[in-house]
Parts: structure tokens; C-alpha cells; sequence
């Protein structure tokens, strides 16, 4: 992959100045699913989106198109709960609405129509409860939570908001995020839900497909990424994840879900763009991609806070479509790595990597989890 020149302070999506990132789970017994917002500053962010997956659940994405009225947006929700889980963007609707805060429609200030995108994992009956999803109060509570959260402050990985129930590969899967700040100063950061049908692991060695080419792919989790497990451990995880795919009951509906967001001055074309290129991070990360059981999506914010270069004219935005791509795949190894110990429980058995091949911190996790927590 390209490498980037220099990883992000925090090396998470919120190293883009004025992006804030916040998490809700579904509460109760049974219930494995929850909700993420990531918030625009304070006037929007340019915005756009690409769904190359065969089976899509989201909301407003028509709004997005270039061609359309809506000029910025004020968040964007990424939500477990299938279709049902979008009305969670009802509840970031209103809380906009109470700060004047979407298009204005009106002569008031208050006179607003927040447009929030939206777009779902399936991750239905995961904990055993298939009605435990979330809600406009789940959309709610991550919103307050980025809200909260300050400016630059560090986002929370692996099995939380919107990758709480999430399943790569039959995998515990969940949320990665990493970022990047290019020669030209300009800052590109990613989040991604990693819920996909296709596998994030070599099954020649038991590798991370995201971590090939990297030179330094420890950098992308604390404490180091596992090199080339030992032969003996991968095909003892073979076994264990066999064991576990012939015990699962739900068909394997699934999704990959990413915001790719820059501080660079975008047209809505040009944030099109990097959302369709950034689908390649997917692809080097998980295999199959885009299958029809996906509804892999990919949304861009541009908040706008530096020019591209001038010299290469309409090429400047070729190390921003490179970076959205490389950023994607090592954002999908770090919500892998970030999966904590697997679960198992009447919505299924799913072991983590860190369970099979003993990534970082391993000795410190349970090898199973009980769903109701």
C-alpha cells in the first residue's frame, strides 16, 4: 500500500479538526448492537457517498448526489439494527433541530430541516433478542457522546456503537479507525464498521489481509501487530473458527461501513470521488467484497480548512484518493485487532482474532463473553 507521510496525532478520524465521534449501545439483556455518529463542525461538511454492496440499507444518500440541492451536512450515522436501526438518525435529527443546526427552510433561525445520511449493519438477533436495536434514544446518546467528546479526542475501538455485534468472516468484527497527515499538510482520517460476509484473514497463514505491504503495521494497533502467526497456532484457529461457522444459525447478512474525512477543500464531486476510491481499502482488507449479502457504503466529509495544491492542477486529488484507500484497510485491521474476547451465546459463536492467534493483548481477555452484560 501507499504509505502515508506521517500518521495523525491520534492517528483516528478525529484528527480532522472538528470532527467528533461518538458511541451508544443498545441497552438490556440479548441485545448486541448499538450506534455511532460522527458530527460535522459547526456549519457542516461537504459530503458524499458510494455503495458498492449488493444488498444497502440507508438512509438520505440520494441528498449526497451532486447533482441534488443539499449542499453540507451536519453527521453522519452509522447504526447496527438492519433497516430498523436507521430510525436512530431520527434521534441526531432532532438534537440538530434544537441547535438551528440542517438546511434552512425558513425565515427563523429555527426554521431548519437537518439532513442526516445514514446507512446499517445487520447484526439482527446477534445477542439473542432480534428486537434489540437501536432507536432514535440510541441516536440520540452518540451524539451527545460526540458532542461531548472535545475536539481531537481519542475514538473508542473494537466491539462499540455501531461494531458492538459486528462479525467479519465469522469473526468478531467492530470499529477501526486511523488517519494520516499528507506532505501538503492536508489531514485525511477514517472510520470504518467492519461487519462484512468475506473474510479479513488469509487462510494460507492466518495474516491480516490489511496489514500486507505495510513496513511498519504494528504502528496501526498499541502494543504491535502479530507477525506471520506459527503454523500450528493458524490451523488450530481453522478449526476453532470451523467449529464456530457450523454452529451459526442467522444467514451471514452483513456490511462494511466507512466515513472518509478530510480538512481539503472539496467540490461534492471530488468528495464522490474519494468515497468510490476508498472502496479499494475494503477490498485489500476483506475478501470476498461487494458481495450481495453486503451493503458496503462509503461516505466522505470534507470540512474544508485547506486548499489542495495548485501545482498539479486536478491531480492534487490523487494523494487524497490514495490515502482515503490505504487509510480504509489499515482502519478495518485495527477494528479486527481491537475485537475483544469472542462471545458466544444463542445468537451465535464468535471468537475474536485476539482469541485465535493471540494478538496483543490476549492474555488479557476472557477466551468467551457472555451476550448480557
Amino acid at each position: 500500500m501507499t504509505q502515508p507521510e506521517q500518521r495523525g496525532t491520534t492517528d483516528s478520524i478525529t484528527d480532522v479538526r472538528g470532527l467528533r465521534v461518538g458511541h451508544a449501545r443498545v441497552p438490556g439483556d440479548g441485545a448486541l448492537s448499538g450506534t455511532t455518529v460522527v458530527l460535522a463542525p459547526a456549519g457542516g461538511a461537504v459530503a458524499a457517498v458510494d455503495v458498492r454492496g449488493g444488498g444497502p440499507g440507508t438512509r438520505e444518500t440520494d441528498a449526497l448526489d451532486p447533482r441534488n440541492v443539499v449542499q453540507r451536512i451536519d453527521a453522519v450515522v452509522l447504526t447496527g439494527g438492519s433497516a430498523y436501526g436507521l430510525e436512530s438518525a431520527a434521534g441526531v435529527m432532532a438534537w440538530l433541530e434544537e441547535r438551528h443546526r440542517g438546511v434552512r427552510v425558513g425565515p427563523n433561525p429555527s426554521h431548519v430541516v437537518p439532513v442526516v445520511p445514514a446507512a446499517c449493519v445487520f447484526d439482527l438477533g446477534r445477542g439473542g433478542d432480534f428486537t434489540a436495536r437501536p432507536g432514535p434514544a440510541t441516536g440520540r446518546a452518540a451524539v451527545e457522546a460526540a458532542d461531548a467528546s472535545g475536539d481531537h479526542a481519542r475514538v473508542e475501538t473494537g466491539a462499540v456503537g455501531a461494531g458492538t455485534g459486528a462479525v467479519v468472516g465469522g469473526l468478531r468484527g467492530g470499529v477501526g479507525t486511523a488517519s494520516t497527515v499528507l506532505a501538503s499538510g492536508i489531514t485525511v482520517g477514517v472510520l470504518v464498521v467492519v461487519n462484512a460476509v468475506g473474510s479479513a484473514v488469509d487462510p494460507a497463514t492466518g495474516a491480516l489481509y490489511g496489514s500486507y505491504g505495510d513496513p511498519d503495521p504494528g504502528a496501526s494497533f498499541p502494543g504491535g501487530l502479530p507477525s506471520f502467526p506459527d503454523p500450528a497456532v493458524h490451523q488450530a484457529a481453522l478449526r476453532r473458527l470451523a467449529e464456530a461457522r457450523a454452529a451459526a444459525a442467522p444467514p451471514p447478512l452483513n456490511t462494511t461501513l466507512a466515513v472518509v474525512a478530510t480538512d481539503a477543500v472539496l467540490t461534492r464531486a471530488q468528495a464522490q470521488k474519494v468515497a468510490g476510491t476508498a472502496h479499494d481499502g475494503i477490498a485489500r482488507a476483506v475478501r470476498p467484497v461487494h458481495l450481495m449479502n453486503d451493503g458496503d457504503t462509503v461516505f466522505t466529509l470534507a470540512t474544508g480548512s485547506r486548499e489542495l495544491p495548485e501545482g498539479p492542477g486536478p491531480l492534487a486529488l490523487n494523494e487524497v484518493l490514495a490515502a482515503g484507500a490505504d487509510l480504509v484497510a489499515r482502519a478495518i485491521v485495527r477494528a479486527v485487532l481491537a475485537a475483544p474476547g469472542g462471545l458466544r451465546g444463542p445468537g451465535g459463536d464468535f471468537p475474536s482474532y485476539r482469541e485465535l492467534y493471540g494478538g496483543p493483548g490476549a492474555a488479557d481477555r476472557p477466551r468467551s463473553e457472555p451476550y448480557s452484560r
